[in-house]
């Protein structure tokens, strides 16, 4: 952790994150969306989403989906059930399936969407949170390459950051009455590191298909781009995706280069098959997974790491690196300050041993921030900026708590 440590706060690696559905999980709000450790998830992972979805929905269309469901399979999640539907809007057209035709499940389509928007248009607490601590470190230093973030969320959380802290950011939209996406500039790395990226790789709230082009509205409303898995032969509405993707292929594809995973399950197929096709093409890459769950329920990532050993899986109990699994333990810590930067990943449990906690998000984007203060300044009387942070950090958590 010390390396990652450094390239973390040295700004001179080229960097980026791979955010998934496990990050806002990783903040819990009360009601009022404000920090509470005892809350619920700021926004639901997939399989939450799914339920909540589907609960809302009319009975109606709750009898619709029930006959579905046995036709989609085991995966058969939020994601699975709008491509089943959008395929058999797209197929049937007057003809019926389950008593609906075609522009009936379009109709279908449209009201799930909608759901999802509700639920996923979850603003950014007020409060200092993990998103904030992220954006801190991203801005905290001279960078000679932007840092670049791939989600396959749909929120706009990471907008509402880099926006609450006045740093700038592309997402590959250009324009300012009805931004367009233009994919030639995806690929142009002219502006300045300063301008992070942002590449929303299954589509976002607020975007929207015209005739001729695909616009950021700046609502929080949810369309027919959410997880965009049926517009195979869209040329029009596919655009973003074929070329976010690419970038990730490109980006992984570049030497010297660090791709961080937080919050990210492996379960998607399109992804993976990037990660897969990059790792092996280029060795100087490096991706590092950090997983939230146990390493035997990380099967996904550890099977793509012993296969690819560029590829490191951080679990909860044990790690996959350099292509070889095995279980931590941690020896005694050589000195005070190495104590204290223990304190940032590894968390002692009942049983004295403990558990490597940055498979959280929350945890390891209060890694990245303690990264950078460490580097900017050292206490003149030789104390550890870790730990009086940490200190000053753990007493704010218990306040917000």
């Amino acid at each position: 952790m010390v390396d990652l440590r450094q390239i973390l706060s040295q700004g001179k690696k080229r960097v980026g994150l791979l955010l998934g559905a496990g990050a806002p999980v990783s903040i819990t709000v009360d009601d009022e969306n404000r920090l509470n450790s005892s809350g619920n998830p700021l926004i639901p992972d997939v399989a939450r989403l799914t339920t909540l979805v589907v609960q809302d929905l009319e009975q109606a269309d709750r009898d619709v989906l029930n006959l579905l469901l046995p036709e989609i399979g085991e995966n058969a999640n939020i994601e699975a059930i709008l491509t089943r539907i959008r395929r058999l809007s797209q197929a049937i057209g007057a003809a019926e399936v389950h008593g609906l035709n075609g522009e009936a499940y379009e109709q279908l389509a449209q009201r799930i969407c909608s759901k999802i928007g509700t639920i996923v248009a979850r603003p950014l607490p007020s409060e200092p949170n993990a998103f904030t601590e992220l954006v801190s470190w991203i801005g905290g230093t001279h960078r000679e390459f932007p840092v670049e973030i791939f989600t396959p969320n749909y929120d706009l959380l990471l907008e509402e950051a880099f926006e609450r802290a006045r740093l700038p950011y592309f997402d590959g939209f250009t324009g300012s009455h009805k931004p367009f996406f233009d994919p030639t500039s995806i690929q142009d790395d002219s502006l300045p590191a300063r301008w992070s990226r942002i590449w929303k790789m299954h589509g976002s709230l607020g975007w929207e298909v015209k005739p001729d082009a695909i616009v950021r509205t700046g609502s929080r409303e949810a369309t027919e781009l959410i997880y965009p898995d049926h517009l195979k032969y869209d040329q029009i509405a596919r655009q973003p995706y074929s070329a976010l993707f690419e970038r990730l292929r490109d980006f992984l594809t570049t030497p010297d280069t660090i791709l961080i995973c937080s919050g990210f399950s492996f379960f998607d197929a399109h992804i993976c098959a990037v990660f897969d096709e990059a790792l092996a093409a280029n060795k100087h890459t490096a991706i590092l997974a950090f997983q939230f769950k146990a390493l035997e329920d990380e099967q996904l990532a550890v099977k793509l790491a012993l296969r690819r050993p560029n590829l490191s899986v951080y679990a909860r109990d044990g790690a996959a690196i350099f292509g070889v699994k095995g279980k931590w333990s941690p020896g005694e810590p050589p000195t005070e300050e190495w104590k204290s930067i223990r304190r940032t990943f590894w968390e002692k449990d009942e049983s004295g041993t403990g558990n490597f906690v940055l498979g959280d998000f929350a945890s390891l984007a209060r890694f990245f921030a303690l990264a950078q203060a460490e580097d900017i300044f050292r206490q003149a009387d030789g104390t550890s900026a870790d730990a009086k942070l940490i200190d000053e950090l753990e007493e704010s958590d218990d306040v917000n708590a």
